[in-house]
């Protein structure tokens, strides 16, 4: 395998960042989901307008991994006001990290993980922050060995499917 690169991503990153966001969304919870909590999901959260709104948010930041030319991964950070949950503003929330399946066990969501560590190091944040479904054992077994732990739930709307997510923190 080639050396994977992170770059941050901006504008015209946009239809890569969509079609990854969305592949990866679905590889990952599909198979525990119904089609139809799958659809609504993705056609709302990965839609132009709303990644277009969300790449012009200050308080966030988007990063992907890429293989050559090939998008394989991707980071969502947000600080201050973008925070999905009211956190404080010394904190870093890792919003989104997904990695095409082809690439899992490849090492890429640990360059991920590790450009929010140091993004969040730069920005003098004193943790990072983020939620991960609670099935979703090997992102938290991931999460765990990187030194996160658990310190609250929240539910999480998979269409009409109340989900519960541990969120997780990592002092800095």
């Amino acid at each position: 395998m080639n050396d994977i690169d992170i770059r941050k991503a901006d504008f015209k990153n946009l239809k890569a960042l969509q079609a990854l966001s969305r592949e990866t969304f679905i590889e990952t919870f599909a198979e525990s989901n119904s089609d139809e909590n799958m659809a609504q999901y993705v056609e709302a959260s990965f839609n132009e307008d709303k990644l277009t709104n969300e790449l012009h948010n200050k308080g966030s930041q988007f990063y992907i991994a890429w293989d050559e030319n090939v998008a394989v991964g991707y980071l969502k950070l947000n600080t201050g006001l973008a925070q999905t949950e009211e956190q404080d503003t010394n904190a870093l929330e890792i919003e989104r990290i997904y990695v095409k399946s082809a690439y899992l066990g490849k090492k890429v969501g640990q360059l991920l993980l590790n450009k929010a560590l140091d993004t969040a190091v730069q920005q003098a944040n004193t943790y990072v922050w983020l939620g991960v479904w609670e099935k979703n054992l090997r992102a938290i077994r991931f999460y765990e060995k990187n030194g996160f732990e658990a310190f609250d739930k929240h539910i999480f709307k998979m269409g009409d499917d109340e989900q519960t997510d541990i969120m997780m923190r990592k002092e800095l």
